[in-house]
């Protein structure tokens, strides 16, 4: 199961705020803590504000820390949350004139969306405290962000 690059930077996005001693973060502190563009951390902490995981203060001295609560929070279930993705595969259109020629009889779908559901499962009693580091001595360093591959 691979996740999306969204949910890759939602989770460093938590994992940053959650190092003790962190405090309160501004979305580019986040975005050069884990090398990953502003932009995109931009909209992690939007989403993560929403979902109730960040807890967010504008302005001068403003930044995002986690919430209340949001250590406690499955992993299974963010990711369930996190995942905008219907299918695993897109059995769409393969092109502009012809529809796949198994949509009729196949099955394939459902045991991917079966095996998707198992991965989550097996993340559900795992809690975000789980995957965040134990102390500031080991804090989480400059990842390289995943590449997204252009399918045109």
């Amino acid at each position: 199961m691979k996740l999306s690059a969204f949910t890759d930077v939602c989770l460093r996005t938590i994992m940053v705020l959650a190092t003790p001693g962190t405090g309160q973060l501004t979305s580019r502190e986040i975005s050069d803590s884990v090398g990953v563009p502003y932009n995109h951390v931009a909209k992690a902490v939007l989403e993560l504000r929403t979902l109730g995981i960040l807890q967010v203060t504008r302005g001068r001295n403003g930044g995002a820390a986690l919430g209340d609560n949001a250590l406690h929070t499955s992993l299974g279930g963010l990711l369930r949350q996190l995942d905008k993705r219907t299918d695993i595969v897109d059995c769409s259109e393969h092109d502009a004139q012809t529809a796949c020629p198994l949509s009729g009889n196949c099955r394939l779908r459902a045991v991917f969306r079966q095996a998707r559901e198992a991965f989550y499962a097996s993340l559900d009693p795992l809690t975000i405290q789980d995957i965040c580091p134990a102390s500031s001595a080991s804090p989480i360093t400059s990842l390289p962000f995943p590449m997204v591959r252009d399918f045109s």
